[in-house]
């Protein structure tokens, strides 16, 4: 994997672990080594990334970072769209009207090459069973 390909993955790890991750797991999930890992996270501090480390610890990227839009794979694009769309057809009113917005952003945010992918009408959740009727408010569990 190149550096600016494990930078990348760092900060996605610590934003979807969102507790302290220790600089041994991060080193051991991205296949390198401990002294390896310490010259990325110092790379990431040289780029004002977010990421506070503590000893005994670990690193935690914090609130408020964003990087640059919508930098997704094909797979990611795709899990994405087929989530939201699932959501659109079985959520309640508002979580439904909240997923297809969340389409309507990603198609205007992504990369020109990737709007086949959303726009490929084969790209839809598909589902055998029966759609069971809610007998509760979901709005009310969400909360």
């Amino acid at each position: 994997m190149r550096r600016t390909e494990r930078l990348f993955q760092i900060i996605q790890i610590l934003r979807r672990r969102r507790m302290p991750v220790t600089g041994q797991a991060l080193a051991e999930e991205l296949e390198v080594s401990l002294r390896t890992l310490y010259r990325d996270m110092a790379e990431l501090a040289a780029q004002r990334v977010p990421v506070r480390g503590e000893a005994g610890t670990g690193y935690v990227l914090e609130d408020g970072y964003d990087m640059p839009p919508l930098m997704l794979t094909v797979d990611e694009l795709e899990a994405a769209i087929l989530g939201a769309q699932w959501v659109a057809a079985r959520g309640d009113a508002a979580l439904s009207r909240g997923a297809q917005d969340l389409i309507a952003k990603i198609t205007v945010a992504v990369p020109q090459e990737l709007q086949p992918v959303i726009l490929d009408a084969a790209l839809t959740p598909v589902s055998f069973r029966r759609r069971a009727v809610d007998s509760f408010d979901v709005g009310i569990v969400r909360r």
